[in-house]
């Protein structure tokens, strides 16, 4: 059976037809949307900023940290990424992701907190005992803080900053803790933390084992429901602007042209994949 990853098995969730033309279609597109992109640019920085902390026992300053990133993100800015809240220039993201990296550079200098275990490192873990139910995905950051005693870190970008009672219930990382807990033997404690960057708040949660056993349960029968899946129907709505295959599904409101939220951002798209697990990331030094 197909590793699953919590991105995929969300797409499902908010449209199966949008699933189905990336994950079973396997339509490719060009265009990047401007969260996903500033996501991507201010992950690489903050592993960048890590590797050079392990590799010299001492962070860049602040300036570095932003020169770089500003220049990463003229080298990498095209034509393609597209910018749905026409109101907001590409200046207005740049500047997020900039407070974005001031705020966690501020919080956290000198980057001492736990022993750094894994950075943007994929895990890989089975819902089941006979291993034909399996996930996969990419960590931000694996911490120990003692032994036996591992955080989760996902940092998060976005203007969304979720009701606190949805970081009991969040599945990412309660998924990662099971992949944790098979990849290290040791564990004892696991903590899950969240960093929404430009709200500068750090989010904390844990599970019990019986929640995590309810958790397999529940990603098992996504999982089932997802293969029997035969019809793919859409789900058009308020973020339907957002969706990558916006032009060519029927379904989409207007094409593009209404929305009938007023979302700031789709909320879904603050946990889209930021980086490949096979990219090779430089330092901060240039």
């Amino acid at each position: 059976m197909t590793e699953y990853s919590h991105s995929r098995i969300s797409t499902f969730e908010t449209c199966a037809r949008q699933f189905k033309y990336r994950y079973v279609d396997k339509i490719t597109v060009e265009t990047v949307g401007i969260e996903a992109f500033v996501g991507r640019r201010v992950h690489e920085i903050l592993e960048r900023l890590y590797h050079h902390v392990a590799r010299h026992s001492r962070p860049p300053s602040l300036a570095q940290v932003l020169d770089r990133f500003r220049k990463d993100w003229s080298h990498n800015y095209h034509d393609q990424i597209l910018i749905v809240r026409k109101e907001n220039p590409a200046e207005y993201y740049l500047g997020r992701g900039e407070r974005c990296l001031e705020n966690y550079y501020r919080s956290h200098y000198p980057f001492d907190d736990g022993e750094t275990v894994a950075i943007e490192g994929p895990i890989r873990l089975r819902l089941d005992a006979d291993g034909r139910y399996r996930c996969v995905g990419i960590v931000d950051r694996i911490t120990r803080q003692g032994e036996g005693r591992y955080e989760i870190h996902d940092y998060k970008t976005g203007a969304y900053l979720p009701p606190k009672s949805a970081f009991e219930t969040d599945r990412q990382l309660a998924l990662y803790q099971i992949g944790l807990e098979q990849t290290y033997p040791d564990t004892e404690q696991v903590a899950l933390v969240w960093h929404y960057l430009s709200h500068n708040k750090t989010i904390r949660s844990q599970r019990s084992p019986e929640q995590i056993e309810d958790l397999k349960s529940e990603v098992i029968s996504l999982i089932d429901r997802i293969e029997a899946e035969e019809r793919f129907a859409p789900t058009p709505g308020p973020l339907c602007g957002w969706c990558d295959y916006n032009k060519i599904c029927d379904a989409a409101p207007g094409r593009q042209a209404e929305r009938s939220a007023p979302l700031d951002e789709p909320p879904a798209l603050l946990d889209a994949p930021t980086t490949d697990s096979e990219e090779q990331l430089s330092l901060l030094d240039t």
